[in-house]
């Protein structure tokens, strides 16, 4: 569980340092999408890989090598000087979570064979993310309030430590007894499809949809049709992706990916409206959030008592329906008061809570114990692939919205001006250097373009999770609580 606080608490702080961080390393919109980005991305072009690998070499060893060079890396990029290098400091953050992410599951695959602990033991699993989604704005926002932005990368520190002592006593070895060689051509061919399509999605924002945009995602596409050949052909593949085949499989999979798309894209600009335009501090917002991420737990654990008596299915619908109609209370709101924003998080923790408990268990029980590796990894692609759509593709229609609505006024220096007609932080700051009158009309249009993006994310939000329910309920309604 240690490593899985770790990186839902690494994930939950950096959002809330976004404000502080833009002030600092005053990055471009494009630059501040790819710090979010970056971590997922790699981390999801790598889960499938890393799975194979601690299926060959051992899931503890491997669990161990990315924890401590995890621990390293968030060290180092607490004190980087730019937003390009902080990118790159989260680009080996996403390698060396690729490392810990399949370990766990799988290694909860194989200690828990009784399928009522198994998915107890998953619930506790799902648990951990959100509780360390809990931790990280209570702890990250005393750190924000009285540090600099980069002590919440100090936060594994104290995390990791106990797990690279305990963890070679604690926890059992494992690995498949069969495993097929490291294909590296098609560790390659993953990364050639993810990189492309989710740079095409940035370039929308920016450029429109023409050739810049659509040809990068065409030729990631091409490069996942020749993932999938190649694993079709390979004797051991380091993907089987024959599992796709199974519908309950392939529908856990895209509910555990669409329930993802509706937290973190939720998450992107909640913490951003909190503190840029309702003015709460790091630590004030933290604590508005803190009861949904509460109700995330809760459901997550409930969810467990309630499979034995509905079908799985209709729990994971449910739970997509609830994420809907968190995305509709934000639309209804249309103030954007706290009151408002809590409640719909509140929601929204619940059917997240539940998707994923539910979805993840499914998505291992499908599966025989020697594959938890592979079978765990494409669970975790799943929830990074989505983490990364959420910001890339929400994120980027909210990024485009602000840009098409700011006005920026006169009298502001180049740098400043392209900076608050990038980001709502970067208007912010600029606006801290122009007299009253024109500081407050750059906030009004700033924070007005903001919550117009914020409408459109919403009701893209709203329509993607209602379309993903009914897609539960029809794919998964045979699914059984083994």
């Amino acid at each position: 569980m240690l490593p899985v606080l770790l990186i839902s608490v690494d994930n939950t702080v950096l959002s809330f340092a976004i404000p502080s961080l833009s002030r600092a390393l005053a990055p471009t919109g494009t630059e501040l999408l790819w710090i979010v980005d970056i971590y997922a991305l790699v981390l999801a072009g790598l889960l499938v890989p890393m799975g194979a690998l601690g299926d060959r070499i051992g899931r503890r060893k491997l669990l161990l090598v990315g924890s401590a060079g995890f621990g390293l890396v968030s060290a180092a990029a607490a004190f980087v000087p730019s937003a390009e290098a902080l990118i790159g400091a989260r680009a080996l953050l996403g390698l060396f979570g690729a490392m810990l992410m399949p370990a766990t599951l799988s290694l909860i695959r194989n200690i828990f064979t009784v399928p009522s602990q198994r998915r107890i033991a998953i619930a506790v699993w799902a648990a951990g993310f959100s509780g360390g989604a809990a931790l990280g704005p209570i702890v990250g926002g005393v750190l924000l309030e009285h540090f600099w932005w980069g002590s919440v990368f100090l936060l594994s520190v104290p995390v990791l430590i106990p797990l690279l002592v305990l963890g070679p006593i604690l926890l059992p070895e494992s690995r498949d007894p069969n495993p097929g060689p490291v294909d590296l051509l098609s560790v390659l061919l993953v990364m050639a499809a993810m990189f492309p399509v989710v740079y095409g999605i940035k370039a929308i924002s920016t450029s429109g949809a023409g050739a810049e945009s659509l040809l990068p995602i065409a030729v990631g596409l091409a490069f996942g049709v020749l993932f999938v050949r190649r694993q079709l052909r390979r004797l051991h593949p380091m993907l089987d992706v024959r599992l796709f085949r199974n519908p309950t499989f392939s529908g856990s999979i895209g509910a555990n990916l669409l329930s993802v798309f509706s937290l973190v894209g939720f998450i992107f600009f909640l913490s951003q409206h909190l503190q840029l335009v309702l003015e709460k501090s790091p630590q004030e917002a933290g604590l508005i959030m803190l009861p949904g991420l509460l109700l995330t737990i809760i459901a997550g654990l409930a969810v467990v008592r309630v499979v034995r008596h509905i079908r799985p299915g209709y729990v994971v619908a449910g739970g997509l329906l609830l994420n809907a109609v968190g995305y509709t209370i934000i639309l209804a709101a249309g103030d954007g008061g706290v009151g408002g924003l809590m409640v719909a998080f509140m929601v929204l923790g619940l059917g997240v809570g539940a998707a994923e408990t539910i979805s993840n268990d499914l998505i291992l029980s499908s599966v025989p114990p020697t594959k938890a590796g592979a079978a765990s990894a494409i669970s975790e692609t799943a929830y990074e692939v989505g983490s990364v759509l959420g910001t890339a593709v929400l994120g980027s229609i909210l990024t485009a919205d602000y840009r098409n609505g700011v006005s920026v006024p006169e009298g502001l220096s180049p740098d400043d001006a392209a900076a608050a007609s990038e980001t709502l932080g970067g208007a912010v700051e600029a606006a801290q250097r122009l007299p009253g009158e024109s500081a407050q009309q750059l906030l009004e249009s700033a924070r007005a373009a903001f919550d117009s993006g914020v409408d459109t994310t919403s009701l893209i939000g709203l329509v993607l999770m209602l379309v993903a329910a009914a897609g539960a309920v029809v794919i998964l309604r045979r699914a059984t609580a083994d």
